[in-house]
């Protein structure tokens, strides 16, 4: 899953303009800002936003062109003053680059950031020692985050993670027609559900958001490479997309990752409470993004299976499953 928006205002398809950024709109943005490529443009995996890799010299650059009309520019510098904090304070994640004094820049109808190249490996999720690693990893980011709050993202929350997504998805053409029934059948009690179980009981603070493992690095160490979807939020959030495997896999390496956490920064124990509904706070959201986002030819092409039968047969019997788990007890730490 890559870069799901974080609130549910995902900005109509008629403000984004990737259809007009050809190779000489990138590279005439770039020299505006006095960056001047030696080598061609590496288009990069990412479907939100447009990310392409160049070079300057012999040194490694990555430029990200924004989605219109889904954050301001106040939260997309609220991201980026983040993201500069917590390199300031040795957190590893790839920060944007200050360039003529600021970090998001204009130029016509776009707005991008460049950020430094960096290679690395995927983190494996089943390890142990990774796991370990970045427990502490992100409990220091969190005792940074915890300092202050956002003032212009939204918080994680129930209306735009269930409900606003199950408005676009009622009103969504790919949703086969014999299937509409049997899928909002079930949806709308797995809504109702977590929505009766997520109330976040402890302090909310700032969140990378989106930490899953395709969104982290791993070169001696793990490195965050996207703060795109950071938002306000129960620090759980930012720990249990790393959970592999069946329950008992999962406890252990929640205990692996908490008990590292904590040396860094207190970790409150009834948030593993939270960790299904977020579950199915996230894929309500995402099937919402991928049909609101449809009208992009990037879309079509990269998810070609979102309308088809299978995929939504899919969806029915994963929300049973998430309903199912909801009515279960929650995890529980062992350690």
């Amino acid at each position: 899953m890559n870069q799901i928006p974080a609130q549910t205002q995902f900005g109509s398809d008629s403000d984004f303009t990737f259809q007009h950024l050809s190779p000489d709109i990138i590279l005439d943005a770039l020299e505006s800002i006095d960056i001047r490529p030696t080598t061609g443009l590496l288009a990069l995996n990412s479907y939100e936003n447009r990310v392409y890799q160049f070079a300057e010299e012999n040194l490694r650059y990555v430029v990200k062109f924004y989605r219109g009309g889904r954050w301001t520019d106040a939260q997309i510098q609220e991201e980026h003053d983040f993201a500069l904090e917590l390199a300031a304070n040795e957190v590893p994640l790839i920060a944007p680059l200050v360039i003529q004094n600021k970090t998001l820049h204009h130029y016509k109808q776009t707005r991008f950031t460049v950020f430094p190249s960096t290679g690395g490996r995927q983190f494996e999720n089943d390890n142990l020692d990774q796991l370990e690693w970045m427990g502490r990893f992100i409990g220091r980011m969190h005792r940074i985050a915890q300092s202050q709050t956002f003032a212009h993202r939204a918080p994680l929350g129930v209306d735009s993670h269930l409900l606003g997504p199950r408005e676009i998805l009622q009103h969504s053409q790919l949703i086969p027609a014999h299937l509409q029934t049997a899928f909002f059948a079930i949806l709308d009690p797995v809504i109702a559900r977590a929505t009766e179980l997520y109330q976040p009981n402890t302090a909310i603070i700032r969140l990378h958001g989106d930490c899953h493992p395709g969104n982290i690095l791993w070169r001696d160490g793990p490195s965050f490479v996207d703060l795109d979807d950071c938002r306000m939020g129960p620090a759980i959030q930012d720990l249990w997309m790393m959970l592999s495997g069946d329950r008992a896999q999962q406890i252990l390496q929640l205990d692996t990752m908490v008990e590292a956490y904590e040396e860094f920064h207190p970790f409150n124990a009834s948030e593993t409470q939270l960790i299904e509904p977020l579950r199915a706070l996230r894929m309500v959201h995402y099937m919402a993004w991928l049909s609101e986002r449809w009208a992009d030819p990037a879309f079509p092409q990269a998810f070609p299976w979102f309308g088809e039968d299978k995929y939504w047969e899919g969806q029915i019997l994963a929300l049973k499953e998430q309903l199912a788990e909801l009515n279960e007890a929650p995890i529980k730490l062992g350690y």
